[in-house]
């Protein structure tokens, strides 16, 4: 099929997915157009790099190329909630927001020129994001719906970080990468010659990319010493600053020896097994510690919940479905309850670090899909 009326904007990041999208988006026939979003300029990043990459795949392809500036925004948008939440003793998911500010925000509404009362500079937008977009046949409607799907690929599918979308965008985004392996997107972008083909992933925050967080905390925050303590209050150890933890993390701190007195009672360090992070305490600086055990959760509420279509709220109450409580996790049987505006997920069975201030995105399966509903915060 051709789409030879129908303008396309790519977000080109520089690296092999969005390449490859441009690409094929090309070869179906879209009029494509990419850009390259500015967002970030820290000294020793890779910014500068990933726009001439972004620059030379768009000579490659022929198509125009244009860079928006939107350090600004990702600074006060993305980077500042960052480490609110690290001082306020969670652990974000700055991926989350870039989407909805950023690509999906800022950069769709530029491209659809939203609210604007213009003509759209494009019908669609795409991403290199491994996920799908399906057309669904609405029930006693004539309407077609469209719903979002996590990808073919099980291993990268990026779904998760895609949740805050609203149902009126998914007909003017596309994600042709959604139906594609890694390996086949590598092997597409080789045979095309395209200049980023083994190009290695980015593994990092959105648009900063691999940066050492630790360090980032470490300059806006310092270091500062606080007690390391067992659930009962024991204190066993000092730690350099709770924003340095997060839950189920093990290490980087120091245990005290046997010849140092403890504040509470005797403890046994011959026989210290495995410790993991199990509770931040932010405003006295403590770091709470514990077996593995005692990390893992059947139940936990949500906030800021977000549904994709604001129908399914009612659809799934109180009924099973899907979560995800990490990018890289399993999907997981689950029920929501809620009670007086308040949301809480009930696991199947117990799962290891449920880590307050990530995102828990809830999924109904279709066959051997998953469709995503929405999501929210996770807060206990």
């Amino acid at each position: 099929m051709t789409h030879n009326k129908n303008k396309v904007i790519v977000g080109l990041s520089g690296g092999v997915d969005s390449a490859t999208t441009a690409y094929l988006l090309k070869k179906q026939g879209y009029q494509v157009a990419g850009v390259y979003l500015q967002c970030w300029d820290m000294p020793g990043c890779a910014t500068d790099p990933n726009r001439k990459d972004a620059l030379k795949v768009a000579l490659k392809l022929e198509i125009p190329f244009q860079v928006l500036d939107f350090r600004k925004e990702y600074k006060t948008r993305v980077i500042e909630y960052f480490y609110k939440e690290y001082e306020a003793g969670r652990t974000p998911n700055p991926d989350i927001l870039c989407n909805s500010e950023i690509k999906f925000g800022l950069f769709y509404n530029w491209a659809l020129r939203q609210a604007q009362g213009k003509s759209p500079r494009a019908d669609f937008v795409a991403t290199g994001h491994y996920a799908k977009i399906h057309q669904l046949k609405a029930k006693n409607s004539e309407e077609n719906m469209y719903g979002l799907f996590s990808a073919k690929d099980t291993h990268k599918d990026q779904s998760y970080f895609l949740y805050r979308l609203r149902v009126e965008q998914l007909p003017h985004i596309l994600f042709p990468l959604g139906t594609f392996l890694k390996s086949e997107i590598r092997k597409l972008a080789s045979k095309a010659d395209l200049p980023v083909a083994a190009k290695k992933d980015s593994m990092g925050i959105c648009f900063i990319g691999d940066i050492d967080v630790s360090k980032m905390l470490k300059e806006r925050f310092g270091t500062k010493k606080g007690e390391v303590q067992l659930a009962d209050g024991t204190v066993i150890g000092e730690h350099e600053g709770y924003w340095f933890f997060t839950i189920g993390k093990r290490g980087n701190w120091r245990l005290k020896t046997k010849s140092e007195k403890l504040k509470t009672k005797k403890f046994d360090f011959a026989s210290l097994p495995k410790l993991y992070v199990i509770g931040i305490k932010s405003e006295e600086n403590i770091v709470v510690v514990g077996e593995r055990e005692e990390v893992m959760k059947t139940e936990f509420s949500i906030t800021d919940l977000h549904w994709i279509k604001s129908t399914d709220e009612s659809r799934i109450k109180n009924q099973g479905l899907w979560v995800k409580i990490r990018n890289t996790g399993e999907f997981l049987p689950a029920t929501l309850e809620t009670k007086e505006q308040r949301y809480k997920v009930v696991l199947s069975k117990p799962e290891f670090g449920v880590s307050s201030g990530q995102s828990c995105v809830l999924y109904q399966k279709i066959r051997e899909e998953y469709l995503v509903l929405g999501g929210g915060v996770i807060s206990a």
